[in-house]
């Protein structure tokens, strides 16, 4: 049998498509055509590939000599079995790799988006996903979703980014259980403007506990200060705000001042 039915035999047998086939070594479908008709031989790399996807060497992919088991020769049933354990093997091997993609399309050489999904730690070096969006254990991009997350709107348990979200957030803009940045709101906030439960501001805090140049909470300190007291409304809090910081970003003065009405 030669080297083409060979590999036309096998990706069946695994169930594959030559679309998915061509993705899992990064070619192309019309690559894998070429292959299976007998046309192109792959370069070595591919070859090695196969082995390992196929489970069988080299030698018995590429030598005519060498070809596939007869489904009419004794023991086809006791080789079908082994097959199927090697399968589920391989199943779990691959559940336990997890799950990795790059996609084709690329922006500044880096790939749309990427994914990595391992269980095999957060730095490994198939661990880490890279791309313009970009989604794993580890994540850097410009859109980075990850356990760790390093990106420009970055969201994870802990995430660094130009804005922020996680249990532990760093950024000119972060959210989070622990935020810190320029603009930052959270259980325990610390930034330039801050907002949370204990909030510390270099320029403006508001929170039950808070600490900065200017301060609205229930305990607060600073040079210009607010108490909550029996309760602020919306208009008080706003107006103290603009009072001492009369060129404050609109949007950051409307989400201080909500916090600021609604402390508790």
């Amino acid at each position: 049998m030669r080297f083409s039915e060979k590999l036309t035999e096998h990706r069946r047998r695994r169930g594959l498509s030559q679309e998915q086939l061509a993705d899992f070594l990064g070619v192309t479908r019309q690559s894998v055509s070429k292959w299976e008709s007998g046309n192109v031989m792959p370069e070595l790399g591919k070859l090695i590939a196969l082995s390992d996807l196929f489970h069988v060497t080299v030698d018995a992919l590429v030598k005519d000599r060498l070809d596939l088991p007869d489904p009419d020769q004794p023991g086809h049933m006791e080789e079908n079995q082994a097959a199927r354990l090697e399968a589920k093997m391989d199943d779990l091997a691959q559940y336990m790799r997890g799950y990795a993609y790059d996609s084709k399309m690329q922006l500044f050489g880096l790939p749309l988006v990427s994914i990595r999904l391992t269980r095999r730690g957060f730095w490994g070096r198939d661990s880490v996903a890279k791309g313009i969006i970009a989604i794993g254990n580890a994540a850097v991009g410009v859109v980075a979703i990850g356990a760790c997350s390093v990106g420009i709107l970055s969201i994870g348990a802990l995430s660094v980014g130009l804005l922020s979200l996680g249990a532990l957030a760093a950024g000119v803009g972060a959210l989070g259980a622990v935020a810190v940045g320029a603009a930052v709101f959270g259980s325990c906030a610390v930034g330039v403007y801050a907002g949370g439960v204990a909030a510390v501001g270099k320029e403006i805090a508001v929170g039950v506990a808070a600490l900065g140049k200017t301060a609205v909470g229930q305990e607060a300190a600073g040079e210009h200060v607010l108490l909550w007291g029996s309760g602020l409304t919306r208009p008080e809090v706003e107006s103290f705000l603009r009072s001492c910081h009369p060129g404050l970003w609109q949007p950051l003065l409307d989400a201080l001042t909500f916090l600021g009405a609604h402390i508790k």
